[in-house]
This record gives structure tokens, C-alpha cells and sequence, in this order.
């Protein structure tokens, strides 16, 4: 685990409590122990944090993880991963009665009440990063320097992270059609990370 520096950004415990249990539910404790150790966070494995995390925290575990595994394991374990966060943000950071409003209204308004707590939030899941939201030609989501990424190259977009938690918010409080794909990935040498969203 990287030492503390104050100066240092930030990011929620789920980026990395719910990598080390999609990693167990789709291969083994010895594989995700090794991950972990490679990206220097054996003590976040034996002490889940609760709190938030430093981001290079982040960036060195999803680096290792691509390392360790083909790309499309990598991308099936990141991809689960985000479900399960948007599963505990469900569960325990969105109220109830919002909740059901959101479920209530025509995707489009429900979609942009959404978007507009997420945006609130977003420095609890870029670190450093910037989000930001368009909703013309077609609505995208954008993260410019995230932390998933950060120094990486790749052929593909690897922010299945970003996509899972996205579209399971999206499936469950919006539209349970919503696919939530990036379009243009950092890892590839480009400026942003986009994703795009559909629901139709």
C-alpha cells in the first residue's frame, strides 16, 4: 500500500473491495492474492478498506490486474466489479424514495436527476480526474485522466470499471435496457475516456 500523502486524491474503499471479490467469484484466492501483491496491497486484501483510498492505490491495482490477466479477463473481472459497486451504492447511498421517484419518471428527466448526483459525486470515483456529462448528439459520459488507466496503453478501452458501475445504475433506476460502452478510451492515446449510454 502506497504511503499516505495528503496532497493526493482520493477515491471510494469499493475500487478496491469489490475488485478483490470479483476476482475471487470468477477465479481464486492464490490469483487475486498475487494481484494484490503486485500492486502492493496485500494489507488492503487482509484489512478491506472501509474508507476512502489513495488513488494510486487504484491506478496500481488495475494495472496489475491487466498484467496478470488476458485482456478479456481483465475486462470481465473490471466489468463485475462495477456492477457490484453500483449494487452497494444501490443498497447504501441512495435513498429509498429517490430511488423510486427515479423508477417512477420517463427515463430522459430520471436520467438527468441522476446525472446530476453523479456529477456531485464524482470525486469520490475519479480521484483527480474530471467527469463530465453531454447529452447532445447522444448522452456521454466523460473522465479525463482517470485513475483506471492512468500511464496504461492499450489497443481497447480496460474502464470496464467505470461502465459496469454506470450501467447498472442506469439499468436499475432509468432504464433496464441502458448499455453503457466506451467509446474512446486514455489507454489508447487519446485525451478522455467516454462512454457512451444508450437505452434505445
Amino acid at each position: 500500500m502506497t504511503e499516505h500523502d495528503p496532497t493526493v486524491a482520493r477515491i471510494g474503499p469499493n475500487s478496491i473491495t469489490r475488485m478483490a471479490q470479483a476476482l475471487r467469484h470468477q477465479h481464486d484466492e492464490p490469483l487475486t492474492t498475487r494481484i494484490f501483491e503486485a500492486a502492493g496491497l496485500t494489507d488492503h486484501l487482509t484489512h478491506p478498506p472501509t474508507t476512502m483510498v489513495d488513488e494510486r492505490d487504484v491506478t496500481a491495482l488495475h494495472r496489475a490486474l491487466r498484467e496478470a490477466l488476458s485482456p478479456e479477463q481483465a475486462a470481465a473481472v473490471s466489468l463485475e466489479a462495477g456492477h457490484l459497486t453500483g449494487d452497494y451504492l444501490l443498497a447504501n447511498r441512495i435513498p429509498k424514495p429517490v430511488q423510486s421517484i427515479l423508477k417512477l419518471l420517463p427515463a430522459g428527466p430520471s436520467s438527468r436527476i441522476l446525472l446530476k448526483a453523479i456529477e456531485r459525486n464524482a470525486w469520490t470515483f475519479t480521484g483527480s480526474g474530471q467527469f463530465q456529462v453531454s447529452h447532445r448528439p447522444n448522452l456521454t459520459l466523460t473522465i479525463t485522466n482517470s485513475p483506471l488507466c492512468r500511464d496504461a496503453q492499450s489497443a481497447h478501452p480496460v474502464c470496464d470499471y467505470y461502465a459496469g458501475t454506470f450501467q447498472r445504475l442506469f439499468q436499475v433506476l432509468v432504464h433496464p435496457e441502458t448499455r453503457v460502452t466506451e467509446t474512446q478510451c486514455a489507454a489508447a492515446g487519446v485525451a478522455h475516456c467516454v462512454f457512451e449510454v444508450r437505452w434505445r
